[in-house]
């Protein structure tokens, strides 16, 4: 396993003969896992068995959006806890190194399961099993308290999702190549609608099933991918998943199926299930979803903008991001769709 574009072998293997040594008493091989279009992350075979190492992407960013630290943080704090996560080795942040703050974590057992073919070959009883857990999962999260963990200092939760609207306002300015109608007034109109109370919890940031890890019983094994986690307004969490669904169903062509299209396997739970059930485990009502499906898509926006325009300066690697491009306005129209209904 070669392909390691971000990753100098050599540098990484001196790195750990200081550090963690029991990872390099043999040759250190790596692989990058294509998929992610955030974050990269490599599949390496050390000597203490096979690890993860994660590290921001190669180039144009929000300054804090790929903080490594705050992830890795996260993801020590669940350690022990009925939430699954890995479990974590080291963490670097000593840009002179790999060029960028990294971390390493051992592997876990599970698929990320991306597409509705997975799941399809699993029969729909399990299917619909799997992303129940997946809702129950959402529910321990949040139901987690911040204090009891550690993480009560995570973050200031007031405000959570007005400073969200300014931030991802700050990585489209940042991103900026090309024209998109009516995104200003949008602006506006999210920040004009946005909830007094958003409610207090611990938000994953970009919760769905590939970001987690499903074994071959159907168990999820390992949350992933907390590079946006917070304190905040958990709903922002069940809005995002159902979001992510939406998005496949308005889509077409290699579009819809860009990142994930999961939503279409037989047995997947409807939006209204997926709330229903949420709301069962958390014991809580969810106020203003509209608002917060508005807010998803135009988090969603920001995010594959700034992909779009990395991808467009030669700065990210990986296949499949020549569709990305063509579905942000698609997703500001379902985020402005959203915002009407409020």
């Amino acid at each position: 396993m070669t392909d390691t574009p971000g990753l100098d072998l050599d540098v990484l293997t001196a790195y750990l003969k200081k550090h963690a040594p029991a990872m390099a008493e043999s040759p250190i091989t790596a692989e990058l896992i294509v998929g992610g279009k955030s974050n990269l992350t490599y599949m390496m075979q050390t000597s203490a068995g096979r690890m993860v190492l994660r590290r921001p992407p190669m180039g144009h960013v929000l300054a804090t959006a790929h903080d490594m630290g705050r992830e890795y943080k996260v993801l020590t704090a669940f350690a022990g806890t009925k939430v699954p996560v890995p479990h974590c080795e080291l963490i670097c942040e000593d840009t002179d190194v790999l060029g960028a703050p990294f971390y390493i974590m051992q592997a876990v057992e599970g698929d990320a399961i991306k597409r509705a073919d997975e799941l399809e070959k699993r029969g729909v009883e399990r299917t619909k099993a799997i992303v129940e857990r997946l809702i129950d999962t959402m529910a321990d999260i949040h139901t987690t308290d911040p204090a009891s963990i550690g993480l009560d200092q995570f973050g200031k939760a007031d405000g959570f999702v007005l400073r969200q609207i300014k931030r991802w306002t700050k990585q489209l300015e940042s991103s900026k190549s090309r024209e998109l109608p009516g995104l200003e007034q949008h602006i506006e109109n999210l920040l004009a609608a946005c909830p007094a109370d958003t409610g207090h919890g611990i938000v994953h940031g970009d919760y769905r099933l590939d970001n987690v890890l499903v074994d071959g019983n159907d168990q999820i094994t390992a949350v992933l991918d907390w590079e946006m986690a917070a304190l905040g307004a958990p709903t922002c969490d069940l809005a995002m998943m159902i979001a992510y669904g939406d998005r496949t169903k308005a889509m077409t062509g290699d579009a819809a199926d860009a990142v994930t299209n999961v939503s279409t396997a037989a047995g997947y739970p409807s939006s209204d299930e997926i709330v229903a059930r949420y709301e069962e485990r958390t014991g809580e009502k969810t106020r203003h979803f509209d608002f917060y499906l508005a807010f998803s898509f135009f988090k969603q926006v920001g995010i594959l903008e700034g992909i779009y325009y990395r991808y467009q300066a030669g700065q990210t690697v990986g296949p499949g991001y020549d569709s990305i491009g063509d579905m942000v306005p698609i997703l500001l129209e379902k985020s402005k769709e959203a915002l009407a209904r409020n």
